[in-house]
């Protein structure tokens, strides 16, 4: 099952216009981003590819509001994010993103649903709001049955459905994953981007992953190339060009 790409008229919540990120300065400078344009309108799934040192972390770093460009616009729903403060971008990320990595990053002798309440315990929610929540989470990616269990009494697929739950208690507007499937074997991989693709059609996520596997890019429904720090091709998944 692949993501359907929404209509194009629809008005874009991410836009990206003429971004760079230059890292050091003089003979030393190296530019991992030369002027990239991007629009991503809500409810897309939009994977990320390019090879290593090609950009794509970078611009995703930068998507994440974890790292500024050195120059150009990233709007978010209008809001010019290179101009906001450090704690408006943690505001940001905390209130509408919601991250995915390759490594788990779960709390190894916490329960699954202490791990899925942490951001809520950063957002000042009431103990049986975090509760009544984290379960919620759980249940929409199948593991309300193991709240009360540890992440070391979990398989890599359930701990990586976990962290997926952890990215989507607070309801964000953006899930942004860095290669959700590298920890986990082909079948387990496939069950979480069936999860995502489902989440992206039945909540209207807009997610934004990053992947080096083209089986894994193939759920998405559009594909943006990454090369040398420019994009090199924009497409809908399943086009040439």
């Amino acid at each position: 099952m692949k993501a359907e790409s929404p209509h194009a008229g629809t008005d874009a919540l991410i836009t990206l216009a003429g971004i760079t990120k230059t890292y050091g300065h003089g003979q030393a400078a190296f530019q991992a981003l030369s002027g990239i344009d991007l629009a991503i309108r809500q409810g897309e799934f939009v994977a990320i590819m390019g090879p290593s040192g090609s950009g794509k972390s970078t611009a995703m770093n930068i998507l994440g509001c974890l790292d500024t460009p050195t120059s150009g616009a990233y709007l978010f729903e209008g809001v010019h994010v290179e101009h906001l403060s450090r704690d408006q971008r943690a505001l940001l990320r905390r209130h509408y993103l919601g991250f995915v990595f390759q490594g788990f990053n779960l709390l190894a002798r916490t329960t699954a649903q202490e791990n899925v309440e942490l951001p809520l315990l950063y957002r000042g929610e009431t103990a049986q709001a975090r509760h009544e929540l984290a379960l919620g989470a759980l249940r929409s990616v199948g593991l309300e049955e193991w709240a009360y269990h540890t992440s070391s009494e979990l398989s890599g697929g359930q701990q990586q459905r976990v962290a997926i739950a952890r990215a989507i208690v607070t309801n964000p507007k953006v899930l942004l994953a860095d290669e959700p499937t590298g920890n986990l074997d082909s079948k387990r991989g496939h069950e979480i981007m069936e999860l995502l693709v489902n989440m992206n059609r039945e909540h209207g996520i807009t997610i934004l992953m990053v992947t080096h596997e083209p089986d894994i890019a193939a759920y998405a429904g559009r594909i943006v190339h990454f090369v040398d720090g420019k994009i090199a091709r924009d497409a809908v998944n399943g086009e040439t060009a």
